[in-house]
C-alpha cells in the first residue's frame, strides 16, 4: 500500500467534517432541538455510510475485530454524550481547548506503542497542528472550575484513544467496513442513555428541526467513515493532527463566506499554523515515498 494512500481520504474527511462543522449549530441554535436528539439521528444516520461500506467488503467475525471495533465505537459514542453533559455543567470555551488536546494522546499512543517514526520536518509539523487545533477552541473567557472539567478531560482521552484503536485495528487487519460497522453498532446500543439524558423523545418540534438534524449529521457520519479509511492507510501521528487541524480552517472559511463571521486572532493565527504544519507533514509523506523503493 503506498505510503501517501491516506492523503485522499484525509481530504473528503476535511471536506465532510469541514462543511459540517459549519452547519452542525443550525438544527440547536434555529429550533432549540436538543443535544441528545442530535446524539439519537446521527447514530442512525451512521447506517447509512455503514451499508455502504459494507458492499463488496466482508464483515471480520473474530473476536479481536469485535474488541477493537467495540474500543473505537464506545470511546467516540460515549464521547459525544459525555460532551453533551458537560456543555449543560460549564462553558464551552473551557470544554472544547481540553478536549482539543485529543490529538496529543493519539500522537503520544502511536509514537510509544505502534513505535511509529517521524522525521523532523513531519515533527514539526505535528506540533504546528497541535497548536493549531488548541487556537480554533480558544476564546476570551474568565477560567472557572468544577466538575465538568474532568468529564472535558475524559473526553479527550476517549477520543484520543479512539484514533489510536483505529489505527491498532488496521494494524491487525481489520478492515476499514468492519471497524465502522462496529462503530454503528455502539452508537445505536447507547440510544437509550441519549434518551435517558434527553427526558424522553420531544415530539414538539417542526420537521424542519429532526431533517436539518439528519442532513448535518450525515455528513458528520461519512466523514467518520472516511476518518477510519485514513487512518487505516497512514500513520496515526500524521493522519489525527492533519485531519484536526484542517477541517476547522474549511469550517472557518464557509462561516466567513455565509454567515460574514470574521475570524478571531486566535483562529487566524490556528489557521496559519494549521496550513503550516500539514502541508510539512504532507510534504514528507510524499518524499518518504518517492525514496522509498518499490
Amino acid at each position: 500500500m503506498r505510503r501517501t494512500g491516506w492523503i485522499p481520504y484525509a481530504g473528503l474527511l476535511v471536506l465532510f467534517w469541514g462543511v459540517w462543522g459549519a452547519f452542525s449549530s443550525l438544527p440547536t441554535s434555529e429550533y432549540g432541538y436538543p443535544d441528545g436528539m442530535v446524539y439519537i439521528i446521527w447514530s442512525i444516520t451512521m447506517i447509512i455510510p455503514a451499508v455502504a461500506a459494507l458492499r463488496g467488503n466482508t464483515f471480520d467475525r473474530r473476536p479481536v475485530a469485535a474488541f477493537y471495533g467495540l474500543i473505537v465505537g464506545l470511546t467516540g459514542a460515549g464521547g459525544q454524550l459525555l460532551l453533551f453533559k458537560a456543555l449543560t455543567m460549564g462553558p464551552a470555551y473551557i470544554i472544547f481547548p481540553i478536549i482539543a488536546l485529543s490529538p496529543a494522546i493519539t500522537v503520544v499512543m502511536a509514537l510509544v506503542v505502534l513505535r511509529e517514526r517521524l522525521t523532523r520536518l513531519a515533527l514539526i509539523g505535528v506540533v504546528l497542528a497541535l497548536v493549531a487545533i488548541v487556537l480554533f477552541s480558544v476564546s476570551p473567557g474568565e477560567f472557572a472550575t468544577g466538575p465538568y472539567l474532568l468529564l472535558a478531560v475524559l473526553i479527550c482521552i476517549a477520543w484520543g484513544v479512539q484514533a489510536y484503536y483505529m489505527r491498532k485495528a488496521a494494524t491487525a487487519g481489520v478492515n476499514d467496513a468492519t471497524t465502522f460497522s462496529w462503530m454503528t453498532i455502539s452508537g445505536l446500543v447507547l440510544i437509550p442513555v441519549a434518551i435517558l439524558m434527553t427526558g424522553g423523545v420531544p415530539l414538539d418540534f417542526p420537521w424542519q428541526a429532526p431533517t436539518l438534524a439528519a442532513v448535518t449529521q450525515l455528513l458528520n457520519a461519512v466523514g467518520a467513515l472516511f476518518l477510519v479509511m485514513a487512518m487505516s492507510r497512514g500513520k496515526a501521528s500524521v493522519v489525527a493532527p492533519v485531519t484536526n487541524a484542517l477541517a476547522p480552517v474549511l469550517t472557518i472559511a464557509l462561516s466567513l463566506a455565509i454567515y460574514q463571521t470574521v475570524p478571531s486572532v486566535f483562529q487566524t493565527a490556528g489557521i496559519v499554523l494549521a496550513l503550516a504544519g500539514s502541508t510539512l507533514m504532507v510534504y514528507t509523506t510524499e518524499k518518504n515515498a518517492e525514496l522509498t523503493p518499490a
